[in-house]
């Protein structure tokens, strides 16, 4: 209801629809109508993804212009915004340190 009051009666968004969906299909694993702890870790930290290797993808794919698979200077720096903004970089932290690879 933060999000969407169906007050009108009228349909609902897709979006909630899909948001539905999700929720019976692969987020209520033992289908009670509710999240339990076990459930919420689950969707938070799932044991089959990961987390930094998906943001390390995410941030080659946007910002390695030439599709080599390799970051140069340049494609970092051109493209600092997202990389200062990344929880693989701790935020920029990382970025200020020294680093051979760098």
């Amino acid at each position: 209801a933060d999000m969407f009051a169906n007050e009108e009666g009228g349909p609902e968004p897709d979006w909630v629809t899909t948001e539905r969906e999700q929720f019976s299909d692969f987020r209520d694993l033992n289908k009670d109508g509710k999240m339990d702890k076990d459930e919420i870790q689950h969707w938070i930290l799932p044991q089959d993804y990961d987390h930094a290797l998906a943001e390390a993808r995410h941030l080659v794919h946007e910002s390695d212009v030439d599709k080599d698979q390799k970051l140069t200077k340049e494609e970092v720096l051109d493209n600092w915004n997202m990389f200062v903004g990344s929880q693989a970089t701790n935020y920029g932290e990382d970025l200020t340190r020294n680093h051979d690879e760098l």
